[in-house]
């Protein structure tokens, strides 16, 4: 995530809460669950795929916001799974080359600065053989719902933390460095200009 303030940080969680209960906790539910051994996520946020967590040995997250970082702590004890905080953008993750078997990420290459940066730093911390889990949203084939993102995205990136409504998550992912395993594609009703959500494991 990026550019979120106090108040965007403090609004987060109730603005998310229908999406949460309607259909967006299953998809977290769906995208954790795979992740296994040493695990990375990134830009946590509030951290609402903490409790989520089951199968890893390790569980690092990252969230380079200070007004985030003050909702994400308080949520890490709620994890079931060993689980350390770090404040880190995703350009820049203070890791050693190959320390995950798992990264994860949750609706941040809409709103990062520079995501073919990020995705890179992904593959850098992977172990060879690993797996990236993403739940990320954007790019529709649909050309009037295309057209009504353009329009909307240069207000919507001052209002949603930087997030672009156009970026196309899986040709991103396929654009830099990983091929995709799996992918599934989610148009979840009432979510408004936000969609297509992408479900993909990658390597």
């Amino acid at each position: 995530m990026s550019g979120f303030g106090r108040l965007q940080a403090a609004l987060y969680d109730p603005l998310m809460a229908q999406a949460e209960r309607r259909w967006m906790g299953d998809l977290r539910d769906e995208l954790v669950a795979q992740a296994e051994g040493e695990t990375l996520e990134i830009g946590a946020g509030t951290g609402l795929n903490l409790p989520r967590y089951r199968t890893p040995t390790r569980l690092v997250i990252t969230e380079p916001e200070p007004s985030m970082l003050r909702h994400l702590r308080p949520r890490a004890g709620q994890a079931q799974v060993p689980v350390s905080v770090e404040e880190a953008r995703g350009e820049a993750l203070p890791f050693p080359d190959h320390s995950f078997d798992t990264v994860v990420s949750t609706l941040v290459l809409c709103s990062v600065a520079n995501p073919a940066r990020v995705l890179a730093e992904l593959r850098r911390v992977l172990r060879p053989g690993g797996h990236y889990l993403f739940l990320e949203h954007g790019g529709t084939h649909d050309p009037g719902l295309a057209r009504w993102q353009r329009r909307l995205e240069p207000i919507w990136k001052r209002l949603a933390g930087g997030c672009h409504l156009t970026r196309d998550a899986e040709q991103l992912v396929a654009a830099n460095g990983f091929s995709i395993l799996e992918l599934a594609c989610h148009e979840p009703p009432r979510s408004g200009p936000v969609k297509p959500f992408r479900l993909g494991r990658a390597t």
